[in-house]
């Protein structure tokens, strides 16, 4: 019995044994082999064989694009503005030894180090810039990280800018400009268009005027010739005019009658006579 024991505890140690010198490494992951305490091999995909109990797999590292996000952070611009950014990171460990023990987190490492790049490009842009070169901030990142993360043995293979907006107190202060803005132009137009409506009167009246004058000049070559000929007909004779007067002064009392401020009208009794006075005759 006790021979069996030993037995059946030893073969449990061959199992274990052989269980722990055999490696299966999925595919897109890779394993740290240390060696006593010091990095020894890295086991590709597949299975691997280790010394048990001498060789060691603390890490095991993966091989695929991992997304790594930049978390938003406040960032001061050129002329003194305040921008919220954050980013999207994508990286590749094309050397996990140095990935493990080139820096203690790598994933921080490379928030950080995007942050603090992100903070230093912004900071020589203008506001404007800023919210307008998404492509030129990106590619200044990329240039800017990439020769520091490859001494870790990571490749970056591309950074995004997620957001880049104005912070709450500058969304507000871009607000009150773009109103006032829009009202100094609104008062401009309301302006120039009391400009224009004034010019168009003036002219108006200008070519009224002008229309008035000519009428003036027509009427009194019309009253010159009508007199003229008036002269003409009658010659000497004094009852025609007399007649054509007394038309018009009648006419024109009567006129004068029919205004609101006539209370009363009185004719001459002698109308010849009054006339003849018109003429002074």
């Amino acid at each position: 019995m006790e021979g069996l024991s030993v037995i059946l505890a030893l073969v449990v140690l061959v199992i274990v044994t052989i269980a722990m010198g055999v490696r299966i490494v999925p595919q897109g992951s890779k394993h740290i082999v240390q060696r006593l305490g010091k990095f020894h091999k890295t086991l590709t995909p597949g299975m691997n064989v280790i010394i048990p109990y001498v060789d060691q797999v603390p890490y095991k590292v993966t091989t695929k694009d991992i997304v790594l996000d930049i978390p938003s952070q406040e960032v001061i611009t050129q002329d003194n503005a305040t921008i919220i950014a954050n980013a999207v990171a994508y990286i590749n460990i094309v050397s996990p030894e140095k990935a493990v023990y080139g820096v203690e987190d790598y994933t921080i490492a490379i928030q950080n180090l995007v942050q603090t790049a992100l903070r230093s490009i912004v900071g020589e842009m203008s506001l404007d810039s800023a919210l307008s070169s998404r492509d030129l901030i990106k590619a200044k990142l990329k240039e800017g990280i990439s020769d520091d993360i490859a001494d870790w043995g990571i490749n970056l293979k591309t950074v995004e800018i997620q957001d880049i907006n104005p912070s709450a107190t500058m969304q507000k202060a871009m607000e009150e400009q773009a109103a006032a803005e829009r009202q100094r132009r609104a008062t401009v137009t309301r302006a120039e268009g009391e400009k224009q409506a004034a010019i168009l009167e003036a002219d108006g009246r200008l070519e009224a005027s002008k229309r008035d004058a000519k009428a003036q000049v027509v009427l009194a070559d019309a009253s010159r010739e009508a007199i003229e000929r008036v002269t003409q007909a009658i010659g000497e004779q004094e009852m025609p005019v007399m007649y054509l007067l007394g038309q018009r002064y009648i006419d024109a009392l009567s006129e004068l009658s029919q205004s609101e401020n006539a209370k009363n009208v009185i004719f001459p009794a002698d109308l010849p006579n009054a006339v003849k006075g018109l003429l002074n005759r």
